[in-house]
């Protein structure tokens, strides 16, 4: 399961994004029993999640955690935190869609679940 974990604020085609995670997981071989949850935070939020598990002061475009724990028999693969202002202004230096920017900040994470 795909969970997706936002405010209004932030601009998100839901359905879509779950599809395109879907197929990242499947072609990296992850059974989709498995759950993963997607988290949208805003600067102030990710500073304060970098500065408590990083020890960097900063906002950083995307941060992973592993868990890898059994829930109710389904694996907790983990949770991906993507600043999405961090997001937009990645996607405007590389002159690329949000969504595209946005996915590969998801498909990174996924990397780093995965070792």
């Amino acid at each position: 399961m795909i969970q997706i974990v936002s405010t209004s604020r932030y601009t998100l085609n839901r359905k879509q994004l779950r599809t395109s995670v879907a197929n990242l997981l499947l072609g990296k071989g992850v059974n989709l029993s498995n759950s993963i949850n997607i988290v949208f935070v805003g600067k102030k939020k990710m500073k304060r999640v970098s500065a408590t598990y990083k020890k960097e002061d900063v906002a950083l475009p995307v941060l992973a955690f592993p868990y890898k724990e059994e829930i109710e028999e389904k694996k907790l693969l983990g949770e991906i935190f993507i600043c999405y202002p961090q997001a937009v202004l990645l996607a405007a230096q590389k002159n690329k869609k949000v969504d595209v920017t946005i996915l590969q900040l998801i498909e990174h994470g996924i990397n780093n679940l995965l070792k």
